[in-house]
C-alpha cells in the first residue's frame, strides 16, 4: 500500500466532517438511482472514497455538493454500463417488473428501474433533490435543451409504468 504523500491532518479532518454531514443526502439519490439500499450504500461508499482519493481539489470546488452529487452520478452511470456489459457477456435477460406492488414508493421505484440511467438520473435530480433544469444540466455535463427533454420523456414513460389511478392520483402532488 502506497502512503499517500503531501496530506495533510486538517485536509482528512475537513473531509469527515464534510462526508458526515453530506452522507444521508448523499445515500438519498443513491437510493433513488440505485432502487435498493445495497446499491444507494455502494454508491455512496463508492462516491465518498473517490472524494476523499481527491479531497484537494474536490476541496477547492466553488460548490462542493455539486461536485459530490457529480461524483455520486458518474459512479452511478460507471456502475450501470458496467453491469449492461456484464448483462450482454452472459446474455442475461432483464427480470420482469415486480407484480402488484401495494406500497407507493416500491411502485415508484420499481417503475424508475425501468429508466434508463441518464433519464432516471434527471428524475432523480430534477423532482426528488429539486435542482433547477440548470444545476441539473451542470450535474450531468449537459445542455438545459437535454434535462427538459429527458425530464418531457420521463413523464412520458412514468405514464406508461405506473397504473392510471396512481398516475391521476399523484402527477400533481408536489
Amino acid at each position: 500500500m502506497t502512503e499517500r504523500t503531501g496530506s495533510m491532518p486538517g485536509d482528512e479532518a475537513d473531509f469527515i466532517e464534510f462526508a458526515v454531514s453530506r452522507q444521508q443526502s448523499l445515500y438519498g439519490l443513491a437510493f433513488l438511482l440505485s432502487g435498493s439500499r445495497e446499491g444507494a450504500q455502494d454508491l455512496t461508499q463508492t462516491a465518498l472514497a473517490r472524494l476523499f482519493r481527491y479531497w484537494r481539489r474536490a476541496s477547492r470546488a466553488e460548490d462542493l455538493d455539486a461536485y459530490a452529487r457529480t461524483v455520486l452520478l458518474r459512479v452511478f452511470f460507471a456502475e450501470k454500463k458496467r453491469a449492461r456489459r456484464e448483462r450482454a457477456a452472459h446474455m442475461l435477460l432483464d427480470p420482469p417488473p415486480p407484480p402488484d406492488l401495494p406500497d407507493l414508493r416500491l411502485t415508484v421505484a420499481a417503475a424508475l428501474d425501468r429508466l434508463p440511467p441518464r433519464t432516471r438520473a434527471v428524475v432523480v435530480l430534477r423532482y426528488w433533490a429539486d435542482l433547477s433544469v440548470e444545476d441539473t444540466a451542470a450535474a450531468l455535463g449537459c445542455s438545459t435543451g437535454t434535462v427538459k427533454t429527458l425530464s418531457s420523456r420521463s413523464r412520458d414513460r412514468l405514464r406508461e409504468l405506473l397504473p392510471d389511478d396512481l398516475w391521476k392520483e399523484h402527477r400533481h402532488a408536489g
